[in-house]
């Protein structure tokens, strides 16, 4: 199989898990990816090729300079500024044409193409090389049932930004506002986002034709809507999640996006000497950058509720602004042994998994709450783009183990003086105290996060519900491919 992933972290690292989860099956796997990217994610794919996995590494160069990105840009978490994200997506389709050129040199011939959604041109190499063309989206069967419903029934367009109506179709009663979607159906009224929900559209109508959809969930998390979703889909959608718990040791836990050494990363010997279940570990991913009055806030109101904390601090362009403030404020020796802040990449599984750890402040992006939900924590949800305001749903209303925060409305990613402040520092530290307090609500929390902590751990296990499906989609596409060799 050939695996094309988006080069952003939160798509390329459950690709990579991907990949070794299709390989421990005996199948031959292709990644492609390009050369920073190598580098970067080199040490986790260089290890499974050592214990004798059959994955290959098929490299391309990403066309930076000609595309008016700066050289060495390759992943949309190095980007300067988001308003160069229509130059990423023109860069990654420049890697159509070198993949086609190599594609008759690889050995043995792909049975299949494995693309992230957000690469429509992929179609057309599938297409021409008349293979079946499967997506992966990274995100759950809650998030795919709902906007395929919302595609549908349209229901959001008659509706004020700030008015609450019900998401039609679902098996729970869930309520957001327009303003909560994903830009697909909020894209405003700014040129930029108008120009880019034009690329949305088009991935979407291009996704619609996929031979099937590959998902990073278990049937046990959200059963109700991937039985949903597979009706709309005539069956082919494989949930063969969590990738994340495919990683069995430390150091792979530990380089999923970074190649970094982590034998001595400071917030885990800090997290050694504090309780169990004691600490927040609060992290809003590779993309979110909160503004420095936002940022504020967040880190007030983590130190007003006096229990100790790990905040992974990124400001993108305004990242001096915030150090400035930290130094003046002298936030971080006023906190010294409570509260540690990490710069740049968190070893963030390890970190989630630390005994210690006894609650997650997430963005909600589906890989760090899928996540949070095998280390069987409860989690404070502070949704910032994309789809995020639906994985707070499933994480809050369905699964029962996250507490809002109290966003109100999806920032875009392009707009990066942000929405104002939206949550305020009263609101994250009565987040953080429901939490971790020891109240019937927050023990009942507790108990669902390790009920699914537990289902997580079985399902990739022989008769597992993951292994099933994962055996299914291989034998599903074995059958393509004999009946193409037979016709």
């Amino acid at each position: 199989m050939l695996i094309i992933p988006l080069m952003c972290p939160g798509h390329l690292i459950p690709m990579v898990d991907m990949a070794k989860l299709l390989a421990q099956q005996s199948v031959t796997v292709t990644i492609v990816i390009t050369p920073r990217n190598a580098e970067r994610y080199g040490s986790v794919l260089d290890r499974a090729i050592a214990s004798g996995l059959p994955i290959h590494i098929f490299q391309l160069r990403f066309p930076t300079t000609e595309n008016g990105l700066p050289n060495g840009c390759e992943s949309i978490d190095d980007l300067p500024t988001f308003s160069l994200a229509k130059n990423f997506y023109g860069a990654s389709a420049m890697l159509q044409k070198p993949l086609e050129d190599g594609f008759n040199e690889l050995k043995p011939r792909p049975s299949c193409i494995i693309s992230d959604k957000h690469l429509s041109w992929t179609a057309d190499v599938a297409e021409k090389f008349q293979l079946p063309w499967v997506i992966f989206d990274g995100m759950s069967c809650f998030t795919q049932l709902a906007t395929h419903n919302l595609c549908v029934s349209k229901v959001h367009e008659h509706m004020a930004e700030s008015e609450p109506f019900v998401l039609p179709g679902l098996p729970d009663k869930i309520t957001m506002t327009k303003s909560q979607l994903p830009l697909l159906f909020n894209s405003g009224n700014s040129a930029r986002g108008k120009e880019l929900n034009s690329i949305r559209e088009k991935i979407r109508a291009t996704e619609l034709g996929a031979y099937g959809i590959i998902i990073n969930s278990f049937e046990e998390l959200e059963k109700r809507y991937i039985d949903e979703y597979r009706k709309i889909k005539q069956g082919r959608v494989w949930c063969i999640g969590p990738f994340s718990n495919s990683n069995e040791n430390d150091l792979d836990k530990a380089q999923r996006g970074s190649n970094e050494p982590i034998n001595n990363h400071y917030c885990l010997k800090w997290l050694d000497s504090q309780h169990k279940s004691s600490v927040i570990y609060a992290c809003l991913g590779s993309l979110t950058r909160l503004t420095p009055p936002q940022f504020i806030e967040l880190a007030l109101g983590l130190e007003d509720s006096k229990i100790p904390f790990i905040l992974v601090v990124k400001g993108g362009s305004r990242t001096d602004e915030i150090e400035k403030w930290l130094v003046e404020d002298g936030y971080e020796n006023r906190l010294k042994g409570r509260g540690v802040l990490v710069r740049g990449w968190a070893p963030q599984v390890l970190i989630l998994s630390h005994s210690a750890v006894g609650a997650f402040l997430t963005h909600c992006g589906w890989n760090s709450t899928i996540e949070g939900i095998c280390a069987g924590l409860p989690m404070i949800t502070w949704p910032q783009f994309a789809e995020q305001f639906y994985n707070e749903r499933l994480a809050v209303q369905v699964a029962g183990t996250g507490v809002e925060v109290g966003a109100k409305r999806a920032m875009q990613l392009e707009d990066e003086d942000g929405v104002g402040i939206q949550v305020k520092r009263d609101d994250v530290c009565n987040a953080a105290t429901r939490v971790i307090s020891e109240g019937p609500e927050a023990e009942t929390r507790r108990e669902k996060a390790k009920y699914f902590k537990e289902m997580a751990e079985k399902v990739l296990e022989e008769g597992g519900s993951s292994q099933l499906n994962l055996k299914l989609f291989i034998q599903d596409i074995m059958l393509h491919t004999n009946k193409g060799i037979a016709g």
